[in-house]
């Protein structure tokens, strides 16, 4: 495993997971950068994962290509990738 600056980013889906700020259509506003390994179990458990921005939220669905990415947690990531 490879680590950037004491952050390894083989454990960084991009976006995989989704955020409960819903927009009128019951789809999601952003979705949201987590952790690989939380996915799973927040989507069978109903356990939260954090998101790279801070926000706290079950996942509920997955992102689909193409889909809006939370602004803040893109921010993170790429600042990630230049390490």
């Amino acid at each position: 495993m490879r680590h950037h600056g004491g952050v390894s980013t083989d454990t960084i889906v991009r976006p995989d997971t989704t955020t409960d700020e819903s927009t009128d259509s019951d789809t999601p506003k952003f979705f949201h950068y987590v952790k690989k390994d939380k996915i799973a179990e927040s989507a069978v458990m109903g356990t939260h994962v954090v998101a790279l921005c801070g926000e706290v939220f079950p996942v509920t669905r997955s992102a689909k290509p193409g889909s809006p990415v939370c602004p803040d947690c893109k921010r993170v990531y790429e600042m990630m990738k230049k390490d």
